[in-house]
């Protein structure tokens, strides 16, 4: 999944979904350390979540020290559906999604809830993420576990209860369903696209975040790597 996409393609993709509308980019927030600290295996983990476009939180979490592998793709809706034409549409039930492996040795679940809603998610905002606007950009937590599910209500708990948002904490747990890897070209996006408009106004500046606000879990590499 590492091909580069065609102009065609890219020039579709400049004027639908993930596009660059006029909008300002949300603010750093910083995030509440989490009370609850995440109680795992040693063995690799996977955690899957909603936060507006994918190709911004792929391109986070792929440059996130512990994260074994990011794949792009849908959550929500049923497999027929399971495609960026349909899901735009808004009527599906998907939000586009990350499924992400990570080593919990290196990084815990509770961990990367703050990085999430430290530099990617804005969890005010309901059926949008900066420009991105319809419940297919939903900012949602899919805990896959008994032990994500407490970690993860625990902390939007702690996080509207820490007053760091101006506004009511709206981001929602939602039940696990399948997830359904997106098209290729959207694997690696900010990878392969560093010059696309998108890219540069909206993924560039939350890797950045990242760098600046988590230094010890900032990797410089891209990760290039994907397990469905």
């Amino acid at each position: 999944m590492k091909h580069i996409i065609t102009l065609a393609i890219a020039a579709t993709l400049a004027l639908s979904g993930c596009q660059a509308n006029g909008a300002v980019p949300g603010k750093y927030f910083e995030a509440p350390v989490p009370e609850r600290v995440a109680e795992e295996p040693s063995s690799e983990q996977v955690a899957i979540l909603a936060g507006g476009c994918f190709w911004c939180v792929e391109a986070v979490f792929s440059h996130t020290k512990g994260i074994k592998a990011v794949v792009s793709g849908y959550h929500g809706g049923s497999a027929a559906t399971a495609t960026y034409d349909d899901s735009n549409t808004g009527v599906t039930g998907h939000a586009e999604a990350v499924r992400i492996v990570y080593d919990p040795a290196v990084i815990r679940y509770d961990q990367i809830l703050q990085i999430f809603f430290s530099v990617v998610a804005d969890p005010t905002v309901r059926n949008r993420q900066g420009p991105d606007v319809g419940p297919q950009y939903r900012a949602a937590l899919i805990p896959i576990n008994e032990e994500q599910t407490n970690v993860a209500g625990a902390y939007l708990a702690q996080m509207e209860a820490s007053g760091a948002w101006p506004k009511p904490i709206v981001t929602e747990i939602e039940k696990h369903r399948k997830f359904y890897p997106a098209e290729d070209y959207h694997q690696d996006f900010v990878a392969l696209n560093p010059r696309h408009p998108y890219v540069l106004a909206w993924s560039v500046p939350k890797v950045d975040a990242l760098k600046k606000y988590f230094p010890q879990f900032y990797r410089d590499t891209f990760l290039q790597d994907h397990k469905s």
